[in-house]
């Protein structure tokens, strides 16, 4: 009776151990990783004279939080943008831009290939 008892104890032991082992490996992964997604991106100063703004109506949005949102969020993380807004309500992206690196059909080709390919239209583009 007593062998057994101490081979139940070591076999307990010896899986609290590994689980206690492998959870520490997860945790330390997921704070890497985290620690690495908070690390906000540096942009580079863009030089006065080459900032150009693009205008242009963003049709297929429709929500706010979903549509808009990612669409300010992939057109704000290009190189050489330096700001983006996207206003839902008037289906009105205004894009501040480095005009010596993107150019407004590289813009377009982004809102478009943010959706499937199909749900997003760039119409009246204005530079």
């Amino acid at each position: 009776m007593n062998f057994t008892k101490s081979i139940a104890a070591i076999a307990l032991a010896g899986f609290l151990f590994v689980s206690c082992k492998k959870n520490t490996e997860e945790a330390t992964k997921t704070t890497i990783a985290s620690t690495e997604a908070t690390v906000p991106k540096v942009k580079k100063e863009i030089a006065a004279a080459n900032l150009q703004t693009a205008s242009f109506k963003v049709d297929g949005m429709t929500c706010a939080i979903g549509c808009a949102k990612t669409i300010e969020s992939e057109l704000s993380d290009l190189d050489g943008v330096q700001k983006a807004t996207v206003d839902f309500d008037k289906k009105l992206a205004t894009v501040t831009f480095d005009k010596t690196v993107q150019n407004p059909q590289s813009l377009t080709k982004v809102v478009q290939a943010t959706g499937d390919g199909k749900t997003y239209k760039v119409s009246d583009m204005k530079s």
